[in-house]
Protein backbone atom coordinates (compact mmCIF):
# COMPACT_ATOMS: atom_id res chain seq x y z
CA UNK A 1 0.00 0.00 0.00
CA UNK A 2 1.35 3.28 -0.97
CA UNK A 3 2.28 5.88 1.69
CA UNK A 4 -0.56 8.59 0.69
CA UNK A 5 -3.40 5.57 0.57
CA UNK A 6 -2.18 4.54 4.20
CA UNK A 7 -2.10 8.20 5.60
CA UNK A 8 -5.56 8.53 4.53
CA UNK A 9 -6.65 5.53 6.50
CA UNK A 10 -4.42 6.87 9.66
CA UNK A 11 -6.06 10.38 9.13
CA UNK A 12 -9.60 9.57 7.17
CA UNK A 13 -10.51 13.44 8.24
CA UNK A 14 -7.15 14.88 8.68
CA UNK A 15 -5.06 15.80 12.05
CA UNK A 16 -6.18 18.42 14.36
CA UNK A 17 -5.98 21.49 13.16
CA UNK A 18 -6.73 24.29 15.63
CA UNK A 19 -7.42 27.71 14.86
CA UNK A 20 -5.32 30.32 15.78
CA UNK A 21 -7.76 32.04 17.52
CA UNK A 22 -10.18 29.83 19.69
CA UNK A 23 -13.86 31.29 19.98
CA UNK A 24 -16.83 30.82 21.60
CA UNK A 25 -18.13 29.49 18.89
CA UNK A 26 -15.10 26.90 18.51
CA UNK A 27 -15.90 26.02 22.13
CA UNK A 28 -19.47 25.20 21.56
CA UNK A 29 -19.62 23.39 18.28
CA UNK A 30 -16.82 20.98 19.72
CA UNK A 31 -18.90 20.54 23.60
CA UNK A 32 -21.77 20.21 21.06
CA UNK A 33 -19.56 17.36 19.52
CA UNK A 34 -18.43 15.59 22.51
CA UNK A 35 -22.16 15.75 23.71
CA UNK A 36 -24.03 13.80 21.11
CA UNK A 37 -20.53 11.77 20.39
CA UNK A 38 -21.43 8.71 22.37
CA UNK A 39 -25.31 8.01 21.14
CA UNK A 40 -23.91 8.41 17.29
CA UNK A 41 -20.84 6.07 18.03
CA UNK A 42 -22.92 3.28 19.61
CA UNK A 43 -25.46 3.39 16.67
CA UNK A 44 -22.66 3.13 14.55
CA UNK A 45 -21.03 -0.16 16.10
CA UNK A 46 -23.82 -1.78 18.53
CA UNK A 47 -25.00 -4.04 15.62
CA UNK A 48 -21.90 -5.36 14.73
CA UNK A 49 -21.03 -9.35 14.99
CA UNK A 50 -17.91 -10.75 16.37
CA UNK A 51 -16.28 -11.12 13.08
CA UNK A 52 -16.85 -7.62 12.65
CA UNK A 53 -15.86 -6.11 15.64
CA UNK A 54 -12.13 -7.92 15.04
CA UNK A 55 -12.06 -6.69 11.52
CA UNK A 56 -9.12 -4.14 11.54
CA UNK A 57 -9.47 -0.43 10.18
CA UNK A 58 -6.87 -0.39 8.16
CA UNK A 59 -3.45 -2.68 7.51
CA UNK A 60 -2.02 -3.27 10.84
CA UNK A 61 -3.98 -1.31 12.65
CA UNK A 62 -6.83 -1.74 15.52
CA UNK A 63 -9.76 -3.93 15.10
CA UNK A 64 -13.08 -2.18 15.52
CA UNK A 65 -13.22 -3.78 19.08
CA UNK A 66 -10.33 -2.45 20.15
CA UNK A 67 -10.70 1.07 18.60
CA UNK A 68 -14.37 1.40 21.02
CA UNK A 69 -12.18 0.47 23.98
CA UNK A 70 -9.17 3.01 22.83
CA UNK A 71 -12.02 6.03 22.47
CA UNK A 72 -13.32 5.05 26.07
CA UNK A 73 -9.83 4.64 27.75
CA UNK A 74 -8.57 7.93 25.92
CA UNK A 75 -11.35 9.98 26.36
CA UNK A 76 -11.38 8.69 30.41
CA UNK A 77 -7.90 9.87 30.70
CA UNK A 78 -8.77 13.29 29.25
CA UNK A 79 -11.90 13.83 31.58
CA UNK A 80 -8.60 13.22 34.10
CA UNK A 81 -6.71 15.79 32.75
CA UNK A 82 -9.47 18.31 32.23
CA UNK A 83 -9.66 18.37 36.36
CA UNK A 84 -5.99 18.54 37.00
CA UNK A 85 -5.57 21.67 35.13
CA UNK A 86 -8.40 23.15 37.00
CA UNK A 87 -7.15 22.04 40.29
CA UNK A 88 -3.15 22.55 40.07
CA UNK A 89 -0.91 24.87 38.24
CA UNK A 90 0.47 23.21 34.66
CA UNK A 91 0.51 20.12 36.19
CA UNK A 92 2.18 17.51 34.87
CA UNK A 93 0.12 14.47 33.25
CA UNK A 94 0.86 10.47 33.43
CA UNK A 95 1.07 9.78 29.52
CA UNK A 96 0.11 6.10 28.73
CA UNK A 97 1.20 3.49 25.66
CA UNK A 98 -2.44 3.80 23.64
CA UNK A 99 -1.01 0.81 21.56
CA UNK A 100 0.48 -1.26 24.89
CA UNK A 101 -3.11 -1.04 25.97
CA UNK A 102 -4.93 -1.39 22.80
CA UNK A 103 -3.10 -4.83 23.19
CA UNK A 104 -4.76 -5.95 26.24
CA UNK A 105 -7.04 -8.63 26.76
CA UNK A 106 -9.65 -6.54 27.47
CA UNK A 107 -8.88 -4.36 24.88
CA UNK A 108 -8.92 -7.38 22.25
CA UNK A 109 -11.79 -9.47 23.53
CA UNK A 110 -13.97 -7.74 26.03
CA UNK A 111 -17.77 -6.81 25.21
CA UNK A 112 -17.92 -3.46 23.19
CA UNK A 113 -20.76 -2.52 25.52
CA UNK A 114 -18.64 -1.89 28.56
CA UNK A 115 -16.72 0.88 26.75
CA UNK A 116 -20.06 2.29 25.24
CA UNK A 117 -21.54 3.10 28.36
CA UNK A 118 -18.51 3.99 29.90
CA UNK A 119 -18.19 6.74 27.03
CA UNK A 120 -21.87 7.19 27.61
CA UNK A 121 -21.00 8.61 31.58
CA UNK A 122 -17.31 9.94 31.17
CA UNK A 123 -18.77 12.21 28.11
CA UNK A 124 -21.83 13.25 30.19
CA UNK A 125 -19.44 14.06 32.95
CA UNK A 126 -16.81 15.74 30.65
CA UNK A 127 -19.57 18.04 28.88
CA UNK A 128 -21.42 18.74 32.02
CA UNK A 129 -18.04 20.00 33.17
CA UNK A 130 -17.01 21.68 30.17
CA UNK A 131 -20.18 23.73 29.83
CA UNK A 132 -19.28 25.57 33.45
CA UNK A 133 -15.67 26.72 32.47
CA UNK A 134 -15.63 29.94 32.44
CA UNK A 135 -13.12 31.97 30.26
CA UNK A 136 -9.91 31.96 32.67
CA UNK A 137 -10.51 28.06 33.36
CA UNK A 138 -10.42 27.54 29.45
CA UNK A 139 -6.70 29.15 29.41
CA UNK A 140 -5.65 26.73 32.30
CA UNK A 141 -3.24 23.74 30.78
CA UNK A 142 -1.53 20.62 31.78
CA UNK A 143 1.93 19.80 30.61
CA UNK A 144 2.39 16.57 28.66
CA UNK A 145 5.41 14.53 29.02
CA UNK A 146 6.43 13.23 26.12
CA UNK A 147 6.29 16.36 24.26
CA UNK A 148 6.90 18.95 27.71
CA UNK A 149 4.52 20.95 25.94
CA UNK A 150 1.31 22.98 27.82
CA UNK A 151 -1.91 22.30 26.54
CA UNK A 152 -4.25 24.76 27.28
CA UNK A 153 -8.05 23.47 28.00
CA UNK A 154 -9.88 25.39 25.04
CA UNK A 155 -7.03 23.68 23.10
CA UNK A 156 -7.32 20.40 24.38
CA UNK A 157 -11.79 20.39 24.15
CA UNK A 158 -11.20 21.27 20.43
CA UNK A 159 -8.61 17.96 20.19
CA UNK A 160 -11.12 15.67 21.50
CA UNK A 161 -13.65 16.64 19.57
CA UNK A 162 -11.80 15.88 16.21
CA UNK A 163 -10.62 12.93 18.48
CA UNK A 164 -14.17 11.49 18.36
CA UNK A 165 -15.08 12.13 14.75
CA UNK A 166 -11.22 10.54 13.91
CA UNK A 167 -11.86 7.44 15.50
CA UNK A 168 -15.53 7.56 14.45
CA UNK A 169 -14.94 7.75 10.23
CA UNK A 170 -12.04 4.70 10.80
CA UNK A 171 -14.75 2.37 12.22
CA UNK A 172 -17.44 4.23 9.67
CA UNK A 173 -15.11 3.76 6.12
CA UNK A 174 -14.42 -0.12 6.87
CA UNK A 175 -17.94 -0.59 7.53
CA UNK A 176 -18.57 1.35 4.07
CA UNK A 177 -15.82 -0.78 2.38
CA UNK A 178 -17.10 -3.98 3.78
CA UNK A 179 -20.75 -3.38 3.31
CA UNK A 180 -21.99 -2.99 6.58
CA UNK A 181 -23.50 0.32 6.15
Amino acid sequence: MDAEKLEKLKYPIGQFQCPELITQAHINEWIAILETFPIRFEALVKHLNKEQLDTPYRPDGWTIRQTVHHVSDSHHHSYTRFKWALTEDKPLIKAYNEADWAELFDSRTAPIQMSLEHLKAIHYKLVYLLKGLSKDDLKKSFRHPETNSEVPLDYNIGNYAWHSNHHYAHIENVMKQKGWL
